[in-house]
This record gives C-alpha cells, structure tokens and sequence, in this order.
C-alpha cells in the first residue's frame, strides 16, 4: 500500500501542476467560470443571493488564489515539503471542485467548469468523474500522511509560488503566454465556422417498446423519433456563436473581407481609457494604408455612440455578443487583426503595437 500511496502522490502531484499552470496562463477565463457559478448560485440559492452576488467582483483574485495554490500544492507534494498539512490542504480543494463539477453535472448549470482550461474540453460528468478519481488519490495520501518523510524543501515552494504568480500577472498585464482560443493569432475564423468533415448522425427511434438506431433518417412513418446524436463530434466547428451586426442588419461576412483592425471593447464598465490616446492614433494611422478600423462592442447604442464622441473616436461600431468578445480578448480594450478572416495580430492594450507593426503583419 505504501507503494499505492506513493504513485498517487506523483499522479495527484502532476495533475495538479498540469491544472494551475493551464490557468495560470489564462486566468482571466478562470475568473469568468467562477463569476459564472457565482451568479448560478445566487439564482439557485436565494437565501444567499446577496452575498454570492457581492462575491462576482473578487472572482479575478479567486482565480489567482486557486490556480496558484494549485501549482504549489502539486509541487509541495512532489517535494515533500510538510506532507501532512499538504494532504489536507489537497483534500480541502478537491472537495471544493468535486462540488462544483456536480453540480454541473447534476443540475446542468455550467457546462464547462474550464478544469483545465481552454487546453482540454471535458464534460460536466467527465469533470466530475476526473474529480473523483482524484479524491480517491488524495484520501489514500491522506491516509498515509504520517508514513510521508517530510524534507527541508520550502525555498523550493517559495520559488514556485513566486513564479506562478508572475505568470498569473504577466497574463493578466499583456495576454496569455500561449494562446489556446479559438481567435488566436494564426487561426482561420471562416475555417472554423465551418464543420472540418461532412457531419454524422445517429438517430434513435421507438416502436413498440423497441429502440431502433439509423445513420440515416428512415422513411417509416410509424417510428417515434426520439434523439439524435452526433457520432463525429471532432468535425463540429470550433466556432458556433461568432456574429457581428448592427441595426442596418448582419455585418459577420464583411469582417472577412480584406484587412481589419478591430478595436474590442467589451463593456464601458471596466475599460481602461488610459488607452485609448495611443489606439485612437493608431487607427487612424492604418486607415490610410488600406486597413480598415472597426470598433466592436455589447453595449447599447447610445451609450456606444456617447463613449465613442466623448474619446474622439472615429470608426463605425458593431454589436458582438459580450461572451464572444471575452473569448476574442481578454484585454478592454483590446486590438484584433484580421485579413481575410485570419488572425494575424492581437494585443492587450499595455502592448498597443506602432502602425508600421501592424501594417507589416496585415501584409
């Protein structure tokens, strides 16, 4: 058993790295997963409404706290550094998560806990089948605490404690160090609307009492459908909820034509208009070089349209859903290059590049 107790702690250990650091690359996504199950449970549990409700605007160091306590906590395992405190410590988190991801899965709340970021997609259930196994490791840990030899390793946990939150600043200062979203510099956007393979179906049917399953879609008459399912889900696009409109009507096609610089701004809320000097001479520099400004936003229009005068800037505006434009960037503002529906540049607004910079890139 000591040997059990031993492989759990490498497993447990690694996963647990693998996990914080993937956050930590992008833990602005983990901020918008927990304001997310913020605002579910205070639907859900209206006793305690006000107070998950007063919560949503501390989900960024929440996400900071977890993902580096993560890391640390897999790497204090690796090394030894005080096992018993560690073990309880690793068995308070993952019962925190094994809660979350069942009620995910159970109530079908939030169907992406973002466990691993935007690295690994997983199920509400597989989530919480992920958690459990890990639950399993960690009470065996728990259980052999005391046969763990504890070693004089805490500058080594120090260290990574240092590190991951300079990489969880870093990120949240320029943009992920490694961008896993499907709007990152280099990615087809038309490409990935579209499906990458001719789509599969399985449909089931009834009668009398009896399931019958098609690939194709029978003609009898007398079957009772009653689901459909996909059997290549790797084929489905990447991208389902990308539109761009304004009150004349859709705008999505046109952003794939020619070159863009888009000007995100997510919401008036938040936005750093520190920033905006800097991007507003920029635009107005590339527009003379054949590339095209455009500002995209959630907010209404007159409020749009009374930003935009107040800050002097001059390009036509367009709706895009506020979660669409959270995945697009994780900086407000934020600047986004697109030739031909493909990505070619994209910063966080302490990066605003020189107009020569973009020009070169939209080449």
């Amino acid at each position: 058993m000591k040997i059990l107790a031993q492989i759990s702690r490498v497993i447990v250990g690694l996963l647990f790295i693998f996990s914080g650091l993937i956050k930590l690359n992008d833990p602005i996504g983990t901020q918008y997963k927990l304001e997310e199950y913020f605002e579910v449970f205070a639907a859900d549990l209206p006793a305690l409404h006000d107070f998950f409700i007063s919560i949503v605007p501390f989900a960024l160091y929440f996400s900071v706290f977890l993902c580096t306590a993560e890391v640390v906590l897999g790497i204090a395992l690796l090394v030894a550094y005080k096992p018993r405190a560690v073990s309880w410590l690793l068995l308070t988190i993952i019962l925190f998560f094994t809660f979350l991801t069942f009620y995910s899965a159970y109530f079908d709340k939030v169907t992406d806990c973002g466990c691993f970021g935007a690295a690994i997609k997983l199920t509400p259930w597989t989530s919480f089948g992920k958690d459990l196994f890990l639950l399993a490791l960690i009470l065996i840990i728990v259980y052999y605490r005391r046969k763990f030899k504890a070693y004089p390793t805490g500058i080594i946990v120090v260290i990574s404690t240092i590190a991951s939150l300079g990489i969880a600043v870093y990120s949240l200062r320029h943009l992920p160090i490694i961008d896993l979203l499907p709007y990152r510099v280099g990615a087809s956007i038309p490409a990935q609307l579209k499906p990458s393979a001719p789509l599969r179906y399985l449909y089931i049917f009834e009668k009398d009492g009896e399931k019958f399953e098609y690939e194709k879609y029978p003609s009898d008459t007398t079957l009772v459908f009653k689901e459909m399912i996909v059997l290549n889900e790797d084929a489905k696009p990447k991208i389902t909820d990308y539109k761009v409109w304004n009150d004349a009507g859709d705008y999505t096609e046109e952003t794939f034509k020619g070159k863009k610089l888009f000007l995100i701004i997510k919401n008036l809320s938040d936005i750093n208009t520190a920033a905006l000097p800097d991007m507003n001479k920029l635009i107005n520099n590339v527009r003379t070089k054949g590339i095209e400004p455009v500002i995209l936003t959630s907010g209404n229009s007159a409020e749009i349209e009374k930003f935009l005068s107040e800050h002097q800037l001059n390009a036509p505006y367009y709706y895009v859903d506020a979660t669409v434009l959270k995945t697009i960037s994780r900086s407000n503002p934020g600047l986004w290059l697109l030739k031909e529906g493909t990505v070619k540049g994209k910063w966080h607004y302490n990066d605003t590049p020189t107009a020569e910079e973009v020009i070169a890139l939209a080449k």
